[in-house]
């Protein structure tokens, strides 16, 4: 496959850029255990892709080995998003055994940042990320990137995002702060520690900072995107 055109995705605005590279610079902090990372969310569109490939291309930027993988094997949106349309094997085939995962690895024109895609639609997808060959696929990975960022399935819907963290050193949770509620992140909280995953922190997006600024300066600069 030809190289990954994603540099004309990442943002331009100050703010969106300020506080990725926050979250980052709060990833890196969490030590050198903390490589293999799910971000989550409750429902869909809360913003959990968008912010997977920021931070991930936010560490690229910051000179380490990155390797973004789609983890939504029930409704991907990143090839879409990234405007990719041949057709491109990814994690499902390697769970399915049907490739090697080297053959899965699509490079991009930011150096050291690399996208596994989710591949092709399954009906047991939380099997499939459950099992042995996705715990393998980590830990080899592992020796080959710095860091691995997860976009996982929201886990309000599904489970799949709680077994692959399972899998990793961690997960973070996305909240939209225009329509979210106590008891919808309670809940994914709940299932995420029942799965013995390390909670790392949340991400509050689409923060309205003309609507409240003292929100914002307190919490939208230290935990993700938000809205212009």
């Amino acid at each position: 496959m030809k190289t990954i055109a994603v540099k004309q995705f990442l943002p331009t605005d100050f703010q969106t850029t300020e506080a990725i590279k926050t979250l980052r610079t709060n990833l890196i902090f969490s030590g050198e255990s903390v490589r293999a990372v799910a971000l989550t969310s409750f429902s869909a569109s809360e913003g959990k892709s968008t912010i997977s490939f920021q931070l991930a291309a936010s560490l690229a930027e910051s000179g380490k080995r990155v390797l973004l993988i789609d983890a939504d094997l029930r409704k991907s949106v990143l090839m879409n998003r990234l405007k990719v349309r041949e057709r491109v094997d990814g994690l499902s085939h390697y769970l399915s055994g049907l490739a090697n995962a080297n053959e899965l690895l699509n490079e991009t024109d930011l150096p050291g940042f690399y996208i596994m895609f989710a591949g092709a639609r399954v009906p047991n997808s939380a099997e499939l990320l459950g099992g042995e060959n996705f715990k393998r696929l980590i830990t080899a990975l592992k020796d080959v990137f710095d860091y691995i960022i997860v976009d996982a399935a929201p886990l309000g819907l599904v489970i799949d995002a709680a077994v692959i963290a399972a899998a990793l050193d961690g997960a973070i949770l996305v909240i939209d702060a225009t329509n979210n509620s106590y008891k919808q992140e309670r809940k994914i909280q709940k299932q995420l520690e029942k799965s013995g995953s390390k909670i790392l922190g949340v991400v509050l997006n689409r923060v309205d900072y003309k609507r409240d600024s003292y929100y914002g300066k307190a919490y939208g600069y230290g935990y993700g995107e938000h809205s212009k």
